[in-house]
């Protein structure tokens, strides 16, 4: 059933919005750690995360949805391949947030991300048959418009972008099909990571190289963890004082701090680029407009309720 606004909304507001600034410190924050490279830097992350993520699920009350999925690793004869899969498609995306800053990715990954919620809306429709309604529909147009416009004049479409945009929805896709999208299918994939994170940690070397030589990388590195895990549980806070629309609108918050991080660390947008951003940012803005018509209703059927609830 569609949950209505409630005053702990505006409390669920804040703890988003938060959790996406802290993403977009992050997404910036990479550059101190740019003598690492972005797979060391990738490492530490779930290194660290892991262990936070761990207790989230513990005090939130989700770790039956952990045994369970253990319980179908041994019980279904391919569950253990659709999990490999899920947990690669994810590790794909982390590793590419804190790669891309440092190798000059980050307006592009940023782009992807614009990307994702409309893409997401065509994997849905193909994939679950789910409704597209007339606004959605012009919103994919516009988006379309900026790729043909990437590929056709600015004659690039980098392959960050693709990662992101079609990537996320992929990974989306199987965690639905496959049963497992709640919170214990998230720590299952991140957990699944722990090896190769460790192998590039050692294998990269240069935190655990200058331990205890009072180089200031271990406290970058444990800063990075820190705002990591920070912004996750900010974000998992938010979630159940938000109805689903208003969690949707708040998804494109992060790829606005994105650019905005990217263009402070020396990205610029090239002229040719220009249509693309502008037809996808028109894009966003027809399913902002579209979620907070639905939200507005949503408000106002609540009152309604409300008002014959105490008239009766």
């Amino acid at each position: 059933m569609h949950r209505p606004a409630t005053p702990n909304a505006a409390l669920g507001v804040l703890l988003n919005v938060l959790a996406s600034v802290l993403f977009a410190v992050m997404y910036a924050y990479t550059h101190l750690l740019e003598r690492l490279g972005g797979e060391e830097i990738y490492g530490w992350r779930i290194l660290l995360t892991v262990p936070c993520l761990t207790l989230m699920v513990l005090a939130s009350g989700h770790w039956h949805e952990v045994r369970r999925l253990f319980q179908r690793v041994f019980a279904e004869r391919w569950f253990w391949a659709v999990r490999l899969l899920s947990a690669a498609l994810l590790g794909v995306q982390l590793w590419l947030f804190m790669w891309a800053p440092i190798n000059g990715y980050g307006l592009d990954v940023s782009l992807g991300y614009f990307l994702m919620p409309l893409t997401m809306v065509i994997v849905g429709r193909l994939a679950f048959n789910d409704s597209i309604s007339r606004l959605q529909l012009v919103a994919c147009a516009l988006a379309a418009l900026g790729i043909i416009n990437q590929i056709a004049i600015a004659k690039a479409i980098t392959w960050p972008v693709l990662a992101v945009g079609l990537g996320y929805p992929l990974y989306f896709w199987l965690r639905r099909v496959s049963d497992s999208n709640n919170m214990g299918g998230l720590w299952f994939d991140m957990s699944l990571s722990l090896p190769v994170s460790l192998l590039w940690v050692l294998k990269g070397g240069v935190v655990l190289g200058v331990a205890g030589s009072g180089s200031d990388l271990p406290w970058l590195v444990a800063g990075l963890g820190l705002i990591s895990a920070s912004a996750l549980a900010l974000q998992a806070l938010s979630g159940p004082r938000l109805n689903l629309t208003l969690f949707g609108l708040l998804v494109y918050v992060e790829p606005v701090l994105l650019v905005l991080a990217a263009i402070l660390l020396g990205e610029t947008i090239a002229p040719a680029q220009w249509p693309t951003y502008i037809a996808i940012w028109l894009a966003v803005l027809v399913l902002v407009v579209e979620g907070g018509l639905s939200l507005n209703n949503s408000r106002r059927g609540y009152s309604l309720n409300r008002c014959s609830r105490e008239g009766g």
